[in-house]
C-alpha cells in the first residue's frame, strides 16, 4: 500500500460542494457525515445493495449447480475490524514488481526527490537486488505468520511489464504487493476496489483465483464500478512543485483525482465494527466514498475524517485503529475530528518518530510506515524489527511484539498492514462508536 506522499482547472472544494449538494436532492434518509472539521447532512443512507448470491455444496467448497442465498456457517471469509484474532490472511508478492509510468497521478503522489527515478525507470523493473531482498523479507514474514497459527494465501505471479491499452489510456502494470490497497473485507464480503492509478488497472487479476475459491466456499464477492481512468478523472494541471504546494492544495480540498467517476483505494478505509472510517485522498474521491456508503448501508456507517496531511493517500500510516477504543494517530498529520473519538471514549496514542534512516530509499512511502502494523489479536502485533521505539510503546501498552524486518519491502510502498489483507478474524460484529 502506497504511503508517499476535476474538472480540469476547477476547484476541488467547489466541486465537492456541488457533488454534496446534488446528492442532497435525492429523496432518501439523511446520514450523519463529517468532513474537514464540519458536519454535513444530506448524504444518502438508503442504498441499492449489490446482488448477493453464494454458491456452496453440502459439506465442501466446490461450486454446486444450484445457487443459494444462504451463506454457510463455515465460510472462510469473516472480518469486522483490525484486531480480532487473525486466522487467515492474504500476503502480497514483490515478484516482477515494476516502476509505474510517471503519469500525472503518480507525480501527485510521490516525492520530488524521486521524480527522476520514475522518469528513468517507469515501466521497468524495480532494482533487481533490492527486489530480491524484498521478496526474501516477505517470505520470512509469511513463515512467521504461519508459525503464529495464521493461514497464509498469496496472489498469482504476473508479468507486470506487459503494456496494455484501453480506449482511454495505455500503461504498464505495477505489482500485487499490497492486497490492502485493492481488497476490503467487510463481514463475509470481499470488495474489490476501483483504484485510481492507471498502472494498477489490471492488478485484480493476481487475486482472482483466491477470490473465486472464497466465493465457492460461500463468501460474498463485489467488484465496485471499474473506472475508465479517462483524462477527465485527473486534474492534468495539478500544480505540485513542493511540499508547500501540497499543504496548500490539501488545505483547500484540491486533489489530483476529480469527481468524474467513482474511484477509491481500499487502503483509505479502516474498520471498527459497524463504523468504517475513510479519508478523501489523492486516490479516493467523494463519489467512491458515496458508493461505499450506499453499498454498506444500513448495517455499516461510513464516516469521512480528514488530516493535516500535504499528500493524503491511504489512511493506515496516518490513523491506524489497533484495538477496541484504541487508535494510533500520526503526530505529524493530526486528525481534524479527533475530539469525536475522545468524546466517545477512545484512547488516542501518538506513536514515536520513526527510526528509519534518511538514506533508505522510500520510492512510494513515508517513514511513518513504522506505525503501519498488523495486529494478530489485541495483545500481539507484527512490527518492524528495526523500530525499537515503537516496540517499546506497544510493550508499555501490554501488547507483545512480533519483530520482522521488511525494510526493503517498505521501499515498494507499504508496511505490515499494507502487505496484508486479513480474510478471517475470530470475532463478531459490534459497535464501538455510538
Amino acid at each position: 500500500m502506497l504511503r508517499v506522499r476535476c474538472f480540469r482547472g476547477g476547484s476541488r472544494g467547489a466541486e465537492a460542494a456541488h457533488y454534496i449538494g446534488s446528492r442532497g436532492k435525492c429523496n432518501f434518509h439523511s446520514y450523519f457525515y463529517f468532513k474537514l472539521g464540519r458536519v454535513f447532512t444530506g448524504w444518502v443512507q438508503r442504498s441499492f445493495q449489490s446482488t448477493q448470491a453464494a454458491t456452496a455444496s453440502q459439506n465442501t467448497c466446490a461450486a454446486d449447480d444450484k445457487a443459494t442465498s444462504s451463506v454457510p456457517k463455515d465460510c472462510p471469509v469473516c472480518s469486522y475490524n483490525e484486531w480480532d484474532p487473525l486466522e487467515e490472511v492474504i500476503v502480497g508478492r514483490a515478484e516482477n514488481a515494476c516502476v509505474p509510468p510517471f503519469s500525472v497521478e503518480v507525480k501527485a503522489n510521490t516525492y520530488e526527490k524521486y521524480w527522476g527515478f520514475y522518469q528513468k525507470f517507469g515501466g521497468q523493473s524495480f532494482p533487481k537486488d533490492h527486489l530480491k531482498k524484498a521478496i526474501a523479507e516477505i517470505e520470512e514474514m509469511c513463515n512467521i505468520l504461519k508459525r503464529e497459527g495464521v493461514i497464509v494465501k498469496r496472489p498469482d505471479p504476473i508479468d507486470w511489464s506487459v503494456k496494455y491499452k484501453t480506449p482511454d489510456f495505455e500503461s504498464t502494470g505495477m505489482y500485487a504487493a499490497m492486497p490492502r490497497d485493492i481488497l476490503l473485507v467487510v463481514g463475509n464480503e470481499i470488495i474489490e476496489a476501483p483504484m485510481a492509478w492507471r498502472a494498477r488497472f489490471f492488478e485484480y487479476r493476481a487475486y482472482r483465483r483466491i477470490i473465486k475459491d472464497y466465493f465457492n466456499c460461500g463468501a460474498k464477492w463485489t467488484t465496485a464500478p471499474k473506472p475508465t481512468m479517462a483524462d477527465e478523472l485527473y486534474d492534468q494541471d495539478y500544480p505540485v512543485r513542493s511540499v508547500e504546494d501540497r499543504h496548500k492544495l490539501a488545505a483547500q480540498g484540491k486533489f489530483v483525482t476529480t469527481e468524474f467517476e467513482p474511484c477509491f483505494d481500499a487502503a483509505d478505509f479502516i474498520r471498527a465494527g459497524r463504523d468504517i472510517f475513510v479519508q478523501r485522498s489523492q486516490v479516493t474521491n467523494y463519489m467512491g466514498i458515496e458508493w461505499m456508503r450506499r453499498h454498506l448501508a444500513p448495517d455499516y456507517r461510513v464516516h469521512v475524517i480528514s488530516f493535516k496531511d500535504p499528500n493524503p493517500m491511504h489512511i493506515d500510516a496516518t490513523f491506524n485503529i489497533i484495538g477496541p477504543y484504541l487508535v494510533l494517530s500520526n503526530p505529524d498529520r493530526p486528525c481534524h475530528q479527533i475530539e469525536l473519538f475522545k468524546k466517545a471514549g477512545w484512547t488516542v496514542i501518538r506513536p514515536p518518530v520513526p527510526l528509519i534512516p534518511d538514506d533508505h530509499p522510500l520510492w512510494m512511502s513515508s517513514k511513518w510506515l513504522s506505525m503501519n502494523v498488523l495486529m494478530l489479536d489485541e495483545k500481539r502485533v507484527m512490527v518492524d524489527a528495526n523500530e525499537t521505539s515503537i516496540q517499546k510503546m506497544f510493550e508499555n501498552l501490554g501488547i507483545s511484539t512480533i519483530k520482522v524486518n521488511i525494510r526493503h519491502a517498505n521501499s515498494l510502498g507499504g508496511g505490515f498492514h499494507c502487505w496484508t489483507c486479513d480474510i478471517r478474524r475470530r470475532g463478531t460484529l459490534q459497535s464501538y462508536f455510538d
